[in-house]
């Protein structure tokens, strides 16, 4: 993949910003950098700075793993138009049956990974993350891990960084999820940027030709169509994003959506 601050790629960023564009993120090692415990992630005050100058510019939606009362809050005062939590789930799939789903598996794993020291089981509604970032024997943690949910019925596992992701299986996905917005916002195209294998749902089902996707950090395989080689690159991104927009529009680009 291409560095899309390359600047022989800044006529491909500059098309798409000619556009109705929408802007998408990630947040956790997007937005925000990963840190040991994920209730401590937030944007450095540089970011949400430009982030902020950026959805007065540009519709602007952020889709994350987290639950979206949850990114919601750590995007206070960023006028974001949208935010999609559970990985694309919210808001529009909040089915009964799927929370059930989890209730059911959360009541599952919690006995068999009881003894597994430093995995912890968030429980998010519609999905789980199974963290082992704090485990002292990751390799193992995984293991355990992988033998805990095999025969959890109508589970998806997501590999993320040291976490486990749960979702429905059959459930919208973070690249359903932005489709959908699209849509609803009426955008000609959309960039999205992500960095691990929730956002290649993204990468692999956008359309090329009104996608252009960013995959932060290194990554054997990816669908994605550019890179940014570190977290705090995405400050870069934003700026070059200003850049070819340095104009604040007269009327907001979208009021806040559901």
């Amino acid at each position: 993949m291409s560095d899309i601050l390359a600047s022989r790629n800044r006529r491909v960023l500059a098309r798409f910003t000619e556009s109705r564009l929408l802007v998408a993120f990630d947040y956790d090692g997007t937005l925000a950098p990963i840190v040991q415990v994920p209730d401590r992630a937030h944007m450095r005050q540089e970011t949400r700075k430009l982030l902020r100058a950026v959805a007065e510019r540009y519709p602007c939606v952020v889709i994350s793993g987290r639950a979206k009362a949850d990114v919601s809050r750590r995007l206070d005062g960023v006028p974001v138009c949208h935010v999609s939590g559970n990985h694309g789930l919210e808001p529009w799939a909040e089915k009964t049956r799927y929370a059930a789903a989890v209730r059911r598996w959360v009541a599952s794993l919690l006995p068999r990974l009881a003894d597994c020291e430093g995995v912890r089981i968030e429980d998010k509604v519609y999905s789980i993350s199974i963290h082992y970032r704090a485990a002292r024997h990751k390799r193992a943690a995984l293991h355990a891990i992988d033998r805990a949910i095999r025969e959890l019925p109508g589970s998806h596992r997501i590999q993320g960084r040291q976490v486990v992701n749960l979702v429905p299986r059959g459930a919208p996905t973070k690249g359903d999820a932005l489709e959908h917005v699209r849509r609803l916002l009426v955008c000609d195209a959309a960039v999205y940027v992500g960095d691990d294998e929730t956002d290649e749902d993204v990468f692999l089902n956008g359309h090329r030709e009104r996608l252009l996707s960013v995959r932060v950090g290194r990554a054997k395989h990816s669908h994605a169509n550019y890179r940014l080689r570190h977290q705090r690159d995405v400050d870069a991104f934003l700026r070059e994003l200003l850049a070819l927009r340095p104009h604040r529009s007269s009327a907001r680009p979208c009021a806040r959506k559901p």
